[in-house]
């Protein structure tokens, strides 16, 4: 068994740690966190792309490699890659993570309004500005 916890920086509704037990997680060290050089983009799916100047916002969270495994496995999601990066959480130092994203980002013409609709309910409930919850769709 896999017992060695990582931060993970997610910016979509596994933002919502009980998206994650759902699915079979244990999350914990939750905290409040952002990338900078990185937007979000959602098209059929979401994912960060990097923007120079940018700055996503999102929640760090320690998981095991093999609960990562888990989650990127759903259907759907076998399509993100880890990528590691510098995340910035709201409260002390900067810290590595890992962060899945899509190996191409969406073209510009697609669009999920529902996805958009839901992470911008996730992000209210955690806090977020209402700036960044009224940019996402």
């Amino acid at each position: 068994m896999d017992y060695r916890k990582l931060d993970g920086f997610f910016y979509g509704l596994f933002m919502d740690v009980n998206v994650l037990r759902q699915a079979g997680t244990s999350p914990s060290n939750v905290r409040h966190a952002y990338v900078d050089d990185f937007a979000l983009h959602i098209g059929k799916r979401a994912t960060l792309v990097p923007s120079a100047g940018g700055r996503a916002y999102g929640m760090l969270i320690a998981l095991t490699h093999t609960e990562l495994d888990i989650l990127y496995s759903a259907p759907g999601l076998e399509v993100y890659r880890p990528e590691a990066l510098i995340a910035q959480p709201f409260e002390g130092e900067a810290v590595p993570a890992l962060c899945y994203n899509l190996v191409e980002p969406p073209e510009p013409h697609e669009r999920n309004p529902e996805y958009a609709k839901k992470l911008q309910t996730v992000l209210r409930e955690l806090g977020f500005s209402e700036e960044y919850v009224d940019s996402i769709g």
